[in-house]
């Protein structure tokens, strides 16, 4: 039902009736999709679409960078990340803790796409708020560009990231194209429950 409600025409904004009802009448720690739940799962593995200008404009894209950084910082939560699909919304939005940066504050990115990866493939631990309880290894860079697209000025603007944080960004990215940690771990058998 929800994955329908996503693809409604879009309304004034650039948002679709039923983005405006998920994004407004969910309450500040919104709901997290997860793959234990069919119906959440279909959503998951969907592909988002970029955030039109008049969608960063409105006042409506505040709310949902907002609720994404609450939702994810939660104590129900406690991530280092978060996606526009994981909440339900299939826009290519993430917001990301920048532990490259004073303070490691939550940053929020629309229309974020990576443009370049270098360096060597490094293997590490990830989890995912869509895929509770459970951990395993995965390949990635350590060093990548990201484009996004700056609300203020509805420009697109690039940034280079390095270490921990660069694995955060294609973790969430890859969300934006349906794939979760999941699809890419190096050994099934890495899979591990939290608990261990």
């Amino acid at each position: 039902m929800l994955a329908g409600w996503l693809l409604a025409g879009c309304a004034p904004g650039g948002w679709t009736a039923a983005e405006r009802e998920c994004i407004g009448n969910q309450p500040d720690v919104m709901r997290v999709l997860t793959i234990d739940d069919p119906a959440d799962a279909a959503v998951l593995r969907e592909k988002s679409r970029d955030l039109p200008a008049k969608a960063l404009a409105d006042p409506l894209y505040a709310t949902l960078a907002a609720k994404m950084v609450v939702t994810v910082t939660s104590p129900e939560q406690d991530g280092v990340g978060i996606a526009g699909p994981q909440v339900g919304i299939l826009r290519r939005i993430v917001a990301v803790q920048r532990f490259d940066k004073e303070g490691e504050p939550f940053e929020v990115y629309p229309n974020i796409r990576i443009i370049a990866k270098r360096g060597e493939l490094e293997l590490g631990w990830e989890g995912c708020l869509s895929v509770p309880d459970r951990r395993g290894m995965v390949l990635r860079y350590r060093d990548i560009d990201i484009r996004y697209t700056l609300p203020a000025t509805g420009r697109d603007t690039t940034e280079h990231i390095t270490g921990f944080t660069a694995v955060i960004f294609q973790h969430e990215t890859d969300h934006l194209d349906g794939v979760l940690y999941i699809d890419k771990l190096e050994e099934t058998e890495t899979l591990r429950l939290e608990k261990e």
